[in-house]
Formats: C-alpha cells, structure tokens, sequence
C-alpha cells in the first residue's frame, strides 16, 4: 500500500500531533520515517504502525537543533519516495526575552525556521519532478499575537517570531507554486493537549488538529486553523496586508513630518 501513496516524512513525531500524523497517514497507507530525538519511543510507535498497517517505517533519531542531524534529516527529505513532508518539530523556548539563553533561542531558530526551510527545500525538487507532492508546516496561532503583551499569554518574542517565519514562508511559497503539482500549508493550532503543552485540559485534541490539517490540504487551503468556523479572518489578513503595502511609496507620509 506505501508504494501508492508513498512516504510521508513527519518531525517531532514521538508524541503529541506528530504521532497523530503517523497513525492517521499509516492508516491511509503511507510508508513512514518518523524523526524525533526519543528512539525508544520512535522505535515503539514505529513498530506498532508496521504490524497494524503493513507499512514501512523508518525511524531516524535526530535532533534537529544540531546542524549534522539538521542536514541529515534534509538529505532523507530529498529521497525520491517522498511525497509528503510535516515540519512539525518544536520547542518553546518561553521566557522574558533579555533572560532567555541565548543558546536556546539558537535551537528555538535552527528548529522552527532553518529545520522546515532547508527540509523543503531538499523535498521540493523532486516533488515538483515527479509531480505529486505535499508540504505541512505546524505553525501556531501565536504567529498572530504580535499585538498581545504576555500574561496570561507567555513570554514569547522568539517563539511567535518563528512561527510567523513559517506562515509568510508558505503562504508566499504557496505563491510560487500555484497551479503546480505541489501543494503547500500552514498549520496553525491554538492551545493543544499535548506534552508540550504540559498536557493542559480543556484545549483541543490534537486528533482534531491533525484532522483539519488533512482535509484542508486536500481542499487546497493554504492556511489552516482548526478552531476557525470562517476564512473571514483570513480575508481581513489580505486585507490588511494589501493597506500596508500602501504604504510602498516614494513621498514620505504626512504623519512623520
């Protein structure tokens, strides 16, 4: 069954949405590799989907906040099976800004922004020759937070920088590629009861996260937001983007004179 659909390659997929990616593409008949920094608990989950599906998994540990692992996992998305990539690995790295490590907010970067860039970059090739193929970024709604001060929202400049990296990054590829075999998305979820968020009760279930993140792709939609009844937010965000760009002129503004 692998064979027809392919390989779907998924980061951060020992737990939470990752994991839920893996069930539900195995479920559909994709073989796997399946990228996270705990190889027991890729090894168990790879296992479990090999024996129920009939599928192929590979698991490849590797943490993506060090560049060999970074290239490596690169170099795997350029193989010529792939069809399907998920950028989903994360970290928070919150905290006030000036007393964050500067080595985790190094991490932070090398794992939202450089990780999903130069994996896409390596699948994209290929896809594109092949003629068939399809990218998920796992953004966040706090991409969108700019405006909000912390409290009860974290502390989280860098995090939300990272983010919104991956939302202009496959909302503008999304651009280039329309019309094309390759279909490009930004998914971005808001509270989600996962590990990472300590297993908070009351959020969305990331089986729902994953679910909407699958039928949008299907439909087309570049940007999808689980909790969103309406794209109506999505228009306002054009909107607003194409105001801004008003501002693209060769006279200063009246207000800064």
């Amino acid at each position: 069954m692998g064979a027809q659909q392919g390989t779907a390659l998924i980061t951060g997929a020992s737990a939470g949405i990752g994991a839920v990616y893996a069930r539900r593409l195995a479920e559909r008949g994709y073989d796997l590799v399946l990228v996270a920094r705990r190889e027991d608990r890729l090894r168990g989950l790879a296992s479990e989907l090999e024996a129920a599906h009939s599928i192929r998994v590979e698991a490849l540990k590797a943490d993506l906040t060090v560049d060999a692992d970074l290239q490596r996992v690169a170099q795997r998305a350029a193989g010529e099976d792939l069809t399907l990539l998920i950028n989903n690995a994360g970290i928070g790295g919150y905290g006030p800004f000036e007393q964050v490590d500067p080595l985790l907010l190094e991490q932070l970067v090398r794992l939202h922004i450089l990780g999903p860039m130069l994996a896409t970059r390596s699948a994209l090739p290929g896809m594109l020759a092949r003629g068939r193929g399809g990218v998920i970024n796992v953004a966040s709604l706090l991409a969108f937070s700019g405006s909000l001060p912390p409290n009860p929202l974290p502390h989280r400049a860098t995090y939300a920088g990272a983010k919104a990296f991956l939302v202009q990054f496959t909302r503008t590829l999304a651009g280039e590629l329309r019309g094309g075999p390759v279909r490009v998305q930004v998914c971005c979820p808001g509270m989600t009861e996962t590990e990472f968020n300590g297993g908070y009760k009351g959020a969305m279930k990331p089986e729902d996260v994953v679910t909407a993140s699958l039928v949008a792709l299907e439909r087309g939609e570049t940007v999808c937001v689980p909790g969103l009844e309406a794209a109506d937010a999505l228009v306002a965000l054009e909107q607003a983007e194409a105001g801004m760009r008003a501002g693209a002129k060769t006279t200063l503004a009246a207000r800064y004179r």
